[in-house]
């Protein structure tokens, strides 16, 4: 097929914007701490049992309803939605409490596209067709068929009282205390991702913030939107809203430890360690020649099955290497980062 191409737009990107917020950390310790498959993994698990000990039976009842009904969902729904940049906590409350019924229905269903506004909206009205439609929509997702009928039925006033009661508590408990330090913390990692925002892409920018995630733009996103958070560390939380992707990752090492001007980021880390090995080295020079199958690796390199799979593993947790259409293939932005986030680490 010849084509010949007049067009002078090249493909679009997106806008990066970066926020950050005290409700936005409560909101998710609140999902974090009710994950409880994810728990373990995080870093913070000895410290939520500690305030595990300390919770009131109320809170702890707020938090099983939340692990119940996934309303830590709701919660984030309405911070995306709170049009201020305020991050007082009475401010939010106000706000939930003003909501009309259908209205806090409807911004609590999640997100699925433009062209299912309409059918969320008569989901948030109650009508029964559209709420069997957004769950049949969402079934390959875990919860959200089970969390849109919830959010359809649920008395209102049961889920306002609810949500205002778990964050109120959940503030109290967990951020209270310590929100100046975390407030500077989640505001040093905005100002330090500030200051390179314009030796990126777009796209490299995304990738690099949250730790090799390569996000392609999408015809209806306009906007991403980066939150910094500690609480679900070492996890990025993917999410979408209205012409919006959302990516809630995890505050650089150096900025929990700022005075520590020495520490090194986990990812540089974790990079120079998988490279420093000759049989990783040669899996990294066979990927940048194409991408292998496990089969193709293990064969042309003389390697055992689980030999090669034990070094693929480090590999991709290092964000150099990653699985496509059944194949290895070598991250080339992230290798041709090294240099910068070495440079970046060394001058900061």
């Amino acid at each position: 097929m010849n084509i010949l191409n007049i067009t002078p737009k090249g493909r679009e990107s997106f806008k990066v914007e970066l926020e950050y917020s005290l409700l936005w950390e409560s909101a998710l310790g609140i999902a974090a701490v009710t994950n409880t498959p994810l728990v373990d993994t995080l870093e913070k698990q000895n410290e939520f049992e500690k305030y595990s000990a300390i919770m009131s039976s109320e809170l702890r009842l707020e938090l099983d309803y939340v692990e119940k009904n996934n309303t830590w969902k709701s919660l984030l729904q309405l911070l995306h939605s709170y049009e201020s940049s305020s991050s007082d906590l009475g401010n939010f409350i106000g706000y939930i409490n003003h909501l009309p019924e259908v209205e806090l229905r409807y911004i609590c269903l999640p997100y699925l596209g433009i062209d299912f506004q309409e059918k969320r909206k008569l989901t948030a009205e109650g009508d029964r067709d559209s709420i069997q439609f957004m769950m049949k929509k969402t079934e390959e997702n875990s919860f959200f068929p089970g969390y849109i009928n919830f959010i359809s039925q649920v008395p209102i006033a049961e889920l306002r009282t609810h949500l205002i009661n778990v964050i109120s508590l959940w503030h109290e408990v967990v951020i209270e205390s310590q929100s100046s330090h975390v407030n500077a913390i989640l505001k040093s990692d905005c100002d330090e991702k500030n200051s390179m925002i314009e030796k990126f892409t777009s796209e490299e920018f995304v990738s690099w913030v949250t730790g090799g995630i390569d996000y392609i733009p999408e015809p209806s996103v306009h906007t991403v939107l980066l939150i910094p958070q500690i609480t679900y560390r070492p996890w990025t939380i993917v999410s979408d809203i209205e012409e919006m992707k959302v990516f809630y990752y995890p505050v650089a090492d150096g900025n929990i430890h700022p005075t520590d001007t020495y520490l090194p980021s986990t990812i540089l880390i974790q990079k120079y360690k998988a490279l420093g090995d000759e049989v990783r080295l040669r899996i990294i020079k066979l990927l940048s020649e194409r991408d292998h199958s496990l089969k193709e690796i293990t064969e042309t390199l003389e390697l055992g099955k689980s030999t090669a799979h034990h070094h693929l593993k480090i590999l991709r947790t290092a964000t150099l290497v990653e699985i496509k259409n059944s194949k290895y293939r070598l991250k080339e932005r992230s290798i041709n980062w090294l240099s910068r986030e070495l440079d970046f680490y060394l001058k900061k």
